[in-house]
């Protein structure tokens, strides 16, 4: 293999040697980014509650890939998860928090079980999944070598939308999680990066079952060209392969006409 050959490879799989975690893997942004990741190079553990959507990603992605069942709401998946992960892969130096759900609904109709299984998937699983692999990236970064928790997060984080008053708290939340880990994490190496997309076409719209909010997103869907989610994908990609000196620490990715 000639010198400009391995430059070239080096340059198309800047993700080499990487160990990533990706939550929400089965679909949307979760599973376009397993597939970017695993195709510039690194190892990528499968995380989400549908095993036979994992199994068929990972059939795709080949021995690059883990596929793991994780409930974000689950305590006790998660631990199973990372003990999984530990002894098939090692140590994670990546991981994208990408678990969510959307269930938009005037505020008024009192949908508290919804209101919980948001906030518990949206934030609280967030959280545990950061905690449940905060060690591992410590000690990546004690080596010297790159170490990322990437959050997804929203647009809904900092702007107001009728009927979504507790999604947009959910996702104020994890961006502000972001930066104030960052200032635990950062002098120790480890980058934490926020994304806030704006409107993704993902699964995540089949989620939403009321009139007002389904009829809302279809006033969006003819009036914009939305993101997809391969857009979001190639965004992470770029934000792990930057040299481990470079942190992007807030970043929201927009359709061009949404304003």
């Amino acid at each position: 293999m000639t010198s400009t050959t391995v430059e070239t490879t080096a340059a198309a799989q800047p993700l080499t040697g990487r160990t990533a975690v990706v939550t929400g893997a089965s679909s949307g942004i979760g599973a376009a980014t397993a597939r970017v990741l695993a195709d510039r190079g690194a190892r990528v553990a499968l995380l989400a509650r549908r095993a036979d959507r994992l199994e068929g990603l990972a059939a795709d992605l080949g021995d690059a890939a883990l596929p793991v069942v994780f409930d974000a709401t689950d305590p006790a998946s998660l631990d199973r998860a990372r003990d999984r992960i530990a002894g098939e892969f090692g140590r994670v130096d990546l991981v994208l928090n990408n678990a969510g759900v959307m269930l938009p609904a005037p505020f008024a109709d009192g949908r508290t079980g919804e209101w919980q299984r948001m906030i518990d998937t949206n934030l609280t699983g967030a959280i545990r999944v950061a905690h449940a692999f905060v060690d591992d990236l410590v000690a990546a970064a004690a080596e010297g070598r790159p170490a990322d928790l990437i959050d997804i997060s929203s647009v809904a984080a900092v702007m107001a939308f009728p009927g979504y008053a507790v999604y947009c708290a959910t996702k104020a939340a994890v961006t502000h999680l972001s930066r104030n880990l960052r200032t635990e994490l950062g002098p120790r190496r480890v980058r934490v990066t926020n994304i806030q997309p704006g409107l993704v076409a993902t699964e995540l719209q089949k989620h939403v079952d009321h009139p007002e909010a389904v009829a809302m997103l279809e006033d969006w869907r003819k009036a914009l060209t939305w993101l997809t989610d391969q857009d979001v994908a190639e965004l992470v990609a770029y934000v792990a392969a930057q040299p481990w000196h470079v942190n992007l620490p807030e970043i929201t990715i927009m359709p061009t006409e949404q304003v």
